[in-house]
């Protein structure tokens, strides 16, 4: 069995966990500049329509009286090595996909803290007892379900599906639940008359790779209770990347190449410490339209050189044409 643990609005929790006198009160994390964009939203906030990734200025219209708090990532930091920590307790065989979360596969653990709800049930209990917080957890056979489990009795709730429960449930999961399934491959699925993971079944695997492609095949697999993904306990960390918020929308890019030397100070900063080397350098750009722009560059050889890093952001920079203001700007 696995099961999927995600802490619960976790940076406005940390931040409330450390201020109670914010306990009950709308906290948004993102800081108080209307240029940034808000990293977490505590659930009395969310029912304000305040949600991650919305731009400070848009929070502040629909939460007047919403608690703005600058992101504080060393805390945060501090606070999943505990909760990652607590996992660890129940096994060995954990895959953190972030900060906030993990997957955690159970196999053989039975016998020692008993039945997959009993299990959940306990990891819930220890880590509000450890570390003050709630969480959700999701169980199933398979891994996208367990995830998808987590996500259904927020906060702080619990959502078992036993194996015999499987097919029954993935008949009327709505397909948009999916991971893979955005909004273009919804409108495809829905012109096909696929509305639930159940639909998914009157189509053959030929036919759903040649509408969709590669995931059309993985998507065929779910529907008939198939998820070859696995628990990862070692799982490598893909990129390294920085980006800010300007405190002006910038259209010279002489003044943007001193935000990328920052940045690439910083991320070839962070390969050196891990020991990695990097050979595809991305930079990142959103407008003052908050459109969003991403030019990668493969490099000769691996480095991690924080000046190659510049140059070649340098260079992706200088080939790109400015038509709007920069309000961020990134490296990767």
């Amino acid at each position: 069995m696995i099961i999927h643990v995600d802490m619960d609005a976790f940076f406005a929790s940390v931040e409330q966990l450390d201020n109670p006198e914010l306990i009950g009160k709308p906290v948004i994390v993102g800081g108080t500049s209307n240029r940034g964009v808000v990293s977490a939203s505590s659930y009395e906030a969310r029912k304000f329509g305040v949600y991650s990734a919305m731009p400070i200025f848009q929070a502040k219209q629909k939460c007047p009286q919403g608690v703005f708090v600058r992101p504080r990532g060393y805390r945060y930091k501090e606070i999943s090595i505990q909760v990652m920590s607590v996992l660890s307790s129940f096994t060995p065989v954990i895959q953190p996909v972030s900060i906030d979360e993990a997957f955690l596969d159970i196999t053989g653990c039975e016998s020692i803290f008993g039945t997959p709800y009993e299990i959940g049930i306990k990891i819930k209990k220890k880590i509000k007892r450890e570390v003050h917080l709630n969480c959700s957890v999701g169980i199933a056979p398979l891994k996208f379900l367990a995830k998808i489990a987590s996500d259904m009795d927020k906060p702080d709730g619990l959502t078992y599906i036993a194996p015999d429960e499987v097919h029954a449930f993935i008949e009327t999961l709505p397909v948009r639940k999916i991971s893979g399934v955005g909004k273009q491959t919804a409108g495809h699925l829905e012109k096909m008359g696929i509305v639930t993971l159940g639909a998914v079944k009157k189509y053959t695997r030929e036919k759903l790779v040649a509408r969709l492609g590669k995931y059309g095949s993985r998507l065929y697999e779910l529907a008939n209770g198939i998820d070859r993904s696995t628990v990862n306990v070692h799982r490598p960390v893909k990129s390294i990347s920085t980006e800010e918020t300007l405190t002006i929308d910038i259209t010279d890019k002489d003044r943007l190449k001193k935000y990328l030397l920052k940045h690439s100070e910083d991320v070839g900063r962070q390969l050196r410490k891990k020991g990695r080397k990097a050979r595809t350098v991305t930079l990142k750009v959103k407008h003052s339209d908050f459109k969003q722009v991403t030019r990668q560059t493969k490099l000769s050889c691996y480095t991690f050189s924080s000046e190659k890093i510049y140059q070649a952001a340098v260079n992706l920079l200088e080939v790109y044409h400015l038509r709007k203001p920069v309000r961020l700007i990134g490296v990767g």
